[in-house]
């Protein structure tokens, strides 16, 4: 099967095109990083939620979605993550991709023009037909929910 093509454009090419467009840094790597597109810093202290723009925009294939995912050594190292991760880019959607992080550490993070601060992973994705019954079928783990299985 041949790999979905996701076109890709410069929101401002005048201004962005140093800024390197997502790419895999590894060979079977699932998710491309992703750059700030930021002027200058941004300074995130404890608790900061900032939106931080990519400098891009992507036209996903229909049936796809984009999914925007933390970097694990940003939130392990400087507890930088996503406030609705993952985010989804959806098939219709052409604005700039931005990035809501949020600082979940301790100490202040500066966002830095072109640092990685994020991954997109491109999924295939299908829409279901809803069909309203009165009843489920009944499982053996059945209504159990939260923390279920113990600790």
């Amino acid at each position: 099967m041949a790999a979905p093509v996701v076109k890709i454009r410069y929101m401002r090419a005048d201004r962005d095109s140093d800024i390197p467009l997502p790419r895999y840094m590894t060979p079977h790597a699932a998710g491309m990083d992703i750059c700030a597109a930021v002027p200058e810093p941004v300074d995130m202290g404890p608790g900061d939620i900032v939106l931080i723009p990519t400098g891009f925009a992507v036209a996903v294939p229909p049936e796809y979605e984009a999914q925007i995912r933390p970097r694990s050594g940003l939130a392990l190292r400087h507890g930088i993550t996503l406030i609705n991760a993952p985010g989804t880019i959806d098939a219709d959607y052409r604005g700039e991709v931005m990035v809501p992080l949020i600082n979940l550490g301790r100490t202040l993070f500066t966002v830095r023009r072109g640092e990685r601060i994020a991954q997109m992973v491109i999924n295939q994705i299908c829409q279901v037909r809803l069909n309203v019954v009165p009843r489920l079928d009944e499982t053996e783990r059945n209504t159990g929910g939260f923390g279920h299985t113990g600790v």
